[in-house]
């Protein structure tokens, strides 16, 4: 239990640090809404530059991140900051999420498919 411990605080330490290196960032907004045809996520990260966010869909889950350049051992890596993970609902058609960059922030739009009304048989006995 006492590594752990040791384990956990050095990576929220770790973590600080690289936010104090990389000069700071503002924390995320994220706004859900729910339209008759779809729900929509608006994300805005003022300190980001909106080209820099990202959406990917992967087994299921819809993730919206942006990469933090980090100098390491002389060498630039990506760090990536997740913004937005959430797995998307059974009544969300996944082949037809779009996203746009619309004004200072990203759009992510998820349509519903025919189950968004509810879904209902009948199951006869054999």
């Amino acid at each position: 239990m006492r590594r752990l411990d040791k384990l956990t605080t050095e990576l929220l330490t770790s973590i600080d640090v690289l936010n104090t290196l990389n000069g700071g960032v503002v924390e995320a907004k994220v706004k859900l809404s729910q339209h008759d045809e779809y729900r929509q996520i608006d994300l805005l990260a003022p300190s980001v530059a909106q080209e820099n966010l990202k959406a990917e869909i992967h087994n299921n889950n819809l993730t919206v991140y942006y990469n933090t350049p980090v100098l390491s051992n002389e060498k630039l890596i990506q760090v990536p900051k997740v913004v937005y993970n959430k797995q998307i609902p059974y009544f969300i058609d996944s082949a037809n999420i779009e996203a746009t960059y619309e004004d200072d922030r990203l759009v992510v739009r998820l349509p519903f498919n025919e189950r968004s009304e509810g879904y209902h048989r009948d199951i006869t006995p054999h």
